[in-house]
This record gives C-alpha cells, structure tokens and sequence, in this order.
C-alpha cells in the first residue's frame, strides 16, 4: 500500500505540472490571438494550437490530478475530520477547474469568432493559476492550519 501511494503520488504531481503548464500558456494564446484578429492565416495557427493544448494535454492532465489526488485522499485516510488546510485546498483546486473551465469557454468563443476580449484582458487572468498555485504549494507543504 505505501509503495502504490507513492507511485499514485508521481502520477499526480506530473499530472499537475502538466496541467498548469497549459493553464500557463492558455491565456498566453489567447493574447496573441486576440491581438491578431484580422489576420486569418494567424487566427486559424492559434485555433489549433488552443485546440490541441486543450485536448490532448489540459484535459486529459486535469482529470488525472483529480482523480489521482481522490485516491491520494481515500489511501492517505484523510476522510473522518479533515484539517483545515486539506479543505482550502481543496477549495482553491475548485478555483483552478473553474478558471480552467472559463478558458474552455473563451477557446470556443475564439473557434467560432465570437470572443471580444483584447488582449490586456488575457494578460491579467494569465496571473490567476500563479497565484493558486502559489497558495495551493504553501498549504500542501507548511500546513499552517
């Protein structure tokens, strides 16, 4: 059981570092795309590669560090009285699919030509998964509650 639980535990953090990865450079995209509109040869190289960063990386690296981290929570024995920090976690975690889910809905409003933000607006948001992440590494390793 402890060998597995370490093995469950490389296979969520590169699950993770390869989801952040994409919800870094998502929004670095969009950027580019959004200040490129006009030129269609452009737009139609940001298309696919949005498409594919989201499909064969985003996606699939999501769904493994959630499901490997409910296994890590179910084989850790963390059900009964949850620590406070496990539960900001898992709160800030919630934040990071729903920005993850937003940037779903701004590449499909790039696909079918409907988005209108600039790309000041992409910059900003490009900060959200830093700062997540940032709380989530300090609330994993320091457990201050």
């Amino acid at each position: 059981m402890a060998e597995s639980y370490l093995w469950i535990k490389v296979v969520h953090v590169l699950a993770v570092i390869s989801w952040m990865a994409g919800l870094f450079y998502l929004p670095r995209l969009f950027v580019y795309h959004a200040e490129n509109i006009g030129k269609a040869d452009l737009v139609a190289v940001f298309t696919v590669m949005e498409r594919r960063l989201l499909k064969a990386i985003m996606r699939p690296a999501a769904l493994v560090s959630v499901l490997t981290g409910l296994w890590l929570i179910k084989a850790g024995n963390w059900f009964g009285p949850v620590p406070v920090w496990l539960w900001l976690k898992l709160l800030l975690i919630a934040g990071m699919l729903g920005f993850h889910g937003m940037l779903e809905v701004h590449a499909g409003r790039f696909r079918n030509g409907r988005e209108t933000r600039p790309g000041r607006y992409f910059r900003i948001i490009n900060e959200v998964p830093t700062v997540l992440l940032i709380a989530i590494v300090i609330l994993v390793i320091v457990k201050p509650f």
